[in-house]
């Protein structure tokens, strides 16, 4: 009933901005405001993001714009899904299904775990490092939280760590899902932008080791009272720890594979991709995992959430389209250029608008949505793309862990055997929100950071 009522707002919402709003002129104040509050409606509504993008892009483009819908909307959606780049998407996803139906995600968990249960916060260390080293390998913060969750809850069943802590280090693990390369989110951003995916994998290095230092900080803090370790356990024999490391092996091979072919200029993304799916495929023969169920489970998981995406992308891209052609971008841009501010203050505006923007909408869909727009704005206050890409998408990673509509968040807690209150998870993940935010000011204040290593690289 609301997909009918809103279809039939909508028709008459396209008719009536078509007769009055009239075409070819400039654009309305009021219809542009319009626009952007049925935006607002559709999302608090949960109309699907694709179809939202995509339906206001034609509303825009019916009544605002000289051309007809069907002049531009197939040239519009087949850019995007012919690129070759885009391509890396789906190979990247169907790596991390294979590996988690593999096995070699508990194998990590573990072996880590031999290592770093003895320091102060003990397995809450391991969240972060299995999470961090997975993500190296996955691409996607929804899947490293899935699979780490779903290898570390039981870990913790019966033993004195605070279920907050517990829960909102699993998801601060998660957010480094697109943060450490081969994030998606870098992938989409250099296809919407025009730079290079290599350079944001390795401007990504000294930003992803800030933030999983800070992580590891603030359950150092809470260690006494949230992480107590047991000191009356034997230690792990040496020979034990060291025999763990074979468990290892694969995943720093698949990252080498992965990484190293693109950082030495061997591979491009996609390139690197299908040889991580290989890879992925080698490793879960060789522990007897790899089987024609198994494959066909793991594609069908990857088709699923390549159209999610795809989906979300199309969308986007029409609505962008039009909104370009409109000159929509331009001029909030020379409205943003002309303030009274200096660039890092309106930097910070734009920091504010994403943080805010991210405790109602979800990540991936924010930034198809908005960069576009505020990019133009980003380049003309004489900010590098590069770095700005870094930035955007570690607040992408915010995003899916602030409260109330964090992703990896709801993940989390659909794992939960003991079905505890969601405020665990919203209370446990606010200190990692805090310091996340923190290490977006010290890559605003140090950019070189981020910066330092593409300008070495020579692909």
């Amino acid at each position: 009933m609301i997909a009918v009522a809103f279809l039939i707002v909508l028709v008459g919402l396209t008719l009536s901005l078509s007769l009055f709003g009239g075409g070819g002129g400039a654009l309305p104040l009021a219809e542009l405001l319009l626009l952007v509050g049925l935006f607002l409606v559709f999302f608090g509504a949960g109309i699907y993001v694709g179809a939202a993008l995509g339906v206001l892009g034609l509303i825009a483009g019916f009544a605002f714009s000289d051309r007809p819908f069907w002049a531009f909307l197939g040239q519009t959606v087949w850019n995007p899904s012919s690129s070759f780049v885009l391509v890396a998407v789906p190979l990247f996803l169907l790596m991390g299904e294979i590996l988690l139906r593999a096995g070699l995600s508990d194998r990590l968990y573990k072996a880590l775990n031999v290592w770093l249960d003895r320091l102060p916060g003990g397995l809450l260390h391991t969240n972060i490092a299995a999470s961090g080293i997975f993500s190296a390998i996955s691409g996607s913060s929804v899947a490293t939280a899935a699979t780490m969750g779903a290898v570390a809850l039981p870990f913790f069943q019966g033993t004195r760590y605070e279920p907050r802590m517990v829960l909102g280090s699993l998801a601060a693990g998660g957010a480094l899902g697109n943060l450490i390369p081969p994030g998606i989110t870098f992938i989409i951003y250099a296809l919407m932008t025009e730079t290079s995916v290599g350079a944001l994998y390795l401007a990504a290095v000294g930003p992803s080791i800030v933030v999983v230092a800070l992580f590891v900080g603030v359950i150092l803090l809470k260690a006494r009272s949230s992480a107590p370790v047991d000191r009356a356990a034997p230690p792990t024999p040496l020979p034990v720890k060291l025999r763990s490391l074979l468990d290892l092996i694969p995943t720093a091979i698949l990252i080498f594979l992965v990484l190293g072919t693109i950082y030495g200029g061997l591979a491009t993304a996609t390139e690197s991709a299908a040889l991580g799916v290989v890879g992925a495929m080698v490793f879960a023969a060789l522990g007897g995992k790899l089987t024609f169920r198994m494959l066909n489970a793991s594609a069908e998981a990857t088709a699923r959430n390549t159209a999610l995406i795809g989906l979300i992308l199309f969308g986007a891209y029409v609505l962008n389209y039009v909104l370009v052609s409109l000159g929509v971008p331009q001029a909030l841009a020379k409205i943003v250029a002309a303030m009274p501010l200096p660039p890092w203050g309106i930097m910070l505006l734009i920091i504010g608008f994403y943080l805010a923007l991210g405790t109602f909408m979800e990540g991936f869909s924010m930034i198809v949505t908005t960069i576009p727009v505020v990019f133009p704005i980003v380049t003309a206050l004489g900010y590098d793309p590069i770095w700005f890409g870094v930035i955007v998408t570690m607040l992408v990673e915010i995003a899916l862990i602030s409260p109330p509509d964090g992703t990896v968040l709801y993940v989390l807690q659909g794992m939960r055997k003991d079905r505890g209150p969601i405020t665990d998870v919203f209370t446990g993940v606010l200190p990692f929100v805090a310091v996340y935010i923190l290490a977006i000011g010290i890559l605003m204040a140090v950019p070189s950071i981020a910066l330092w290593l593409p300008s070495q690289w020579r692909p």
